[in-house]
């Protein structure tokens, strides 16, 4: 690679030839330090066999390696300013670009036709933090196959992911991953690689997707995980009422799983959850 793009004085460069600032509606902070996204891809590719999907490539840092690494890229980029820049600055062949909201995207139709060929999909992204939990979620409750999903978020973030049941950070994020994936710190980055610099560090977390499913109806449990942490300082039997919308059938479900009324939802492990969304709606 002639002239990474992760460089201040690179970036500085492509900001000016295409009056490409930073816009803090997008939660656009660009790295550059080639030796961060050069691991990131790295760490993400694997054997760069199959379909690797970047969201938000911005002006395309992380996506130079990437094409280096993969044998097909596609890109999600929602600012119309950007694909443009990746077409002309990267210009691979292994590189699809598509101008859209990630969030917008169903994201069982796009790998169902990889799924069909047989060919593994990995994610990578440099999320924007105020979009982590969102889509991080409907990559989790896809029904479709992923092989691994590497993203760089704000650590405090981050940290919610491993966090443990009674934890101040556990919350529906935690169970939710923790069911699905096997979690694997990749780094910690520094706010100074990026440009601008964030008020915040960042860490790159990389998740696998378990084989087994304990649970039948995926989408209904998720559906109880979160109810359940509605509002915090509520027990879990308050916030079920709100899911089942009735109180007797609340009380139920919770003395038949053996947990006490007067528990919050931080309190119960992610077996626990199993148990009772199973012993109610699966037995």
């Amino acid at each position: 690679m002639d002239r990474p793009i992760a460089t201040k004085s690179r970036t500085r460069e492509i900001q000016e030839k295409w009056n490409a600032q930073t816009k803090k509606s997008f939660g656009q902070n660009f790295i550059v330090e080639p030796g961060v996204v050069e691991k990131i891809a790295r760490e993400a590719s694997g054997d760069g066999k199959g379909v690797m999907i970047e969201i938000g490539p911005g002006i395309g840092a992380l996506t130079q390696y990437l094409c280096e690494d993969n044998e097909k890229v596609i890109a999600f980029e929602i600012d119309p300013r950007f694909p443009p820049i990746l077409k002309e600055e990267i210009g691979s062949d292994h590189l699809e670009i598509i101008q859209e909201d990630f969030l917008n995207v169903d994201v069982n139709v796009l790998l169902a036709p990889f799924a069909k060929e047989g060919l593994p999909v990995r994610f990578a992204s440099n999320l924007p933090y105020y979009v982590t939990t969102p889509i991080l979620f409907k990559l989790f409750e896809a029904t479709e196959p992923i092989a691994a999903i590497t993203v760089m978020m704000q650590k405090e973030v981050a940290d919610r992911f491993a966090a443990t049941a009674g934890s101040a950070s556990y919350n529906a994020l935690s169970v939710i991953t923790q069911y699905r994936c096997t979690i694997r710190k990749v780094m910690d980055v520094n706010r100074n690689v990026f440009w601008p610099s964030p008020n915040v560090g960042s860490t790159v977390l990389q998740f696998r997707f378990r084989n087994e499913h304990p649970v039948e109806d995926e989408a209904c449990f998720f559906s109880m995980v979160k109810a359940c942490f509605t509002q915090r300082r509520k027990t879990i039997y308050n916030n079920l009422q709100g899911w089942t919308e009735d109180k007797a059938k609340a009380q139920a479900m919770l003395e038949k799983a053996g947990i006490p009324l007067q528990t919050r939802a931080q309190q119960l492990s992610v077996d626990d959850f199993i148990r009772l969304f199973k012993v109610n709606y699966e037995s």
